[in-house]
């Protein structure tokens, strides 16, 4: 076991580090309070290359892994996780795309996605069904030539931004000549007829990222619009979110990793009971238990990036990455809430935003619930879901 990242790779974890302390964190908070998609930032995090780490050259990607997008997403997550989690679900999104469009639709859509002048959007979660996508009733039912698609995705995000280009739609597929329930994957270009994102969500965390419903009042999209093949839709969405659950585990990392600092600066700063509060044994306590969680989670999240970029990693160790980081993301938020007293409880101490933003990283991408499950059926539990 080598745990010791290559100089290319640390240069590139430190380059971004210093964009989202220099950039990013100052911002952060006003971003959150004025709940404001930062399209400029944006566009100059794309500029610096973090948008085109897994990218092929071919679309002006620097061609490499999960493992150092992992490392990018990690540091942007430090100073914003809503700034993070736009980055990883455009990432997501392309690399379905890389993987699985067609020569066109890649030419179309991916060079200026990678160069982070475009967001892309996956459209997975429905009002009624979230990790249980077989349960999912949006459709595109065949006419003539074209499919025409109806129904409504929830909680998508990056989908109605200014610079949103694209959703990857995921709906069940019917026609005469299919004769069991199919999913497909559509790619939906912003503008077409048909197509609308609704208003954008009030939401507990996440302020500055772009979250909303999407409505399909018949959508008509012709076969260059189907990624991969009719049918296997399902199993290709599933792709994306299994990379997105480590860049998801990232996110956290980097939210837990960001309070933990605050923490020891403050109790190092902050005087209580004749001395710093840090020399008190029970704030030592908490902030210990918060630097294990954290370095816990990086372990889990870096060799699930690392056995991925080398066509090894399994849904359990992926699960294990994304059900362990996320969780203790709210768990080091609230401790760090906790040695920050009542300064922690207010809108303006980044370790309260924390909280709020990571609660839903539990949720998204598939639950901890969901994870648990298939880190027990890894084990050989009899466990029965998503039929």
């Amino acid at each position: 076991m080598d745990f010791e990242l290559s100089a290319e790779q640390i240069a590139l974890r430190d380059q971004v580090a210093a964009f989202a302390e220099q950039e990013v964190a100052p911002v952060a908070e006003a971003l959150d309070r004025e709940q404001r998609f930062p399209t400029d930032l944006y566009r100059k995090l794309g500029s610096l290359g973090i948008t085109s780490i897994p990218f092929a050259e071919e679309y002006g990607g620097m061609g490499l892994g999960t493992f150092e997008m992992t490392l990018a997403v990690e540091q942007l997550a430090r100073a914003d996780q809503s700034l993070a989690v736009t980055t990883m679900v455009s990432v997501a999104a392309g690399l379905i795309l890389q993987r699985f469009g067609t020569a066109e639709q890649k030419a179309r859509f991916l060079p200026a996605l990678v160069r982070g002048e475009a967001i892309g959007a996956l459209a997975g979660t429905e009002p009624d069904a979230g990790s249980d996508t077989a349960a999912f009733k949006t459709r595109a039912a065949r006419r003539g030539e074209r499919w025409v698609l109806n129904g409504e995705k929830a909680y998508i995000t990056n989908a109605g931004t200014d610079i949103s280009t694209f959703a990857l739609a995921l709906v069940v597929t019917t026609a005469p000549e299919i004769p069991r329930k199919e999913f497909t994957l559509f790619l939906v270009p912003n503008g077409t007829a048909g197509y609308a994102p609704g208003e954008r969500y009030r939401k507990m965390g996440w302020h500055s990222s772009d979250t909303r419903p999407l409505y399909f009042d018949d959508c008509a999209l012709d076969d260059a619009h189907v990624v991969g093949t009719v049918g296997a839709g399902r199993h290709l969405l599933h792709k994306g979110y299994q990379q997105a659950r480590v860049f998801l585990a990232a996110c956290s990392l980097g939210l837990a990793d960001a309070a933990l600092a605050h923490s020891v600066k403050y109790a190092q700063e902050r005087q209580a009971f004749g001395g710093s509060l840090g020399r008190l044994q029970m704030i030592q306590e908490m902030i210990a238990k918060m630097a294990v969680k954290v370095d816990a989670a990086r372990l889990l999240t870096y060799r699930a990036a690392w056995m991925g970029d080398r066509g090894t990693v399994s849904l359990s160790e992926l699960a294990m990455a994304k059900y362990y980081a996320t969780e203790i993301g709210t768990e080091v938020a609230d401790l760090a809430i906790q040695v920050h007293g009542g300064w922690g409880f207010m809108d303006d101490c980044p370790v309260s935003r924390y909280y709020r933003d990571n609660r839903i990283c539990t949720i998204g991408d598939g639950s901890s619930q969901i994870q648990l499950l298939l880190i027990a059926r890894a084990l050989g539990l009899d466990v029965q879901f998503g039929a």
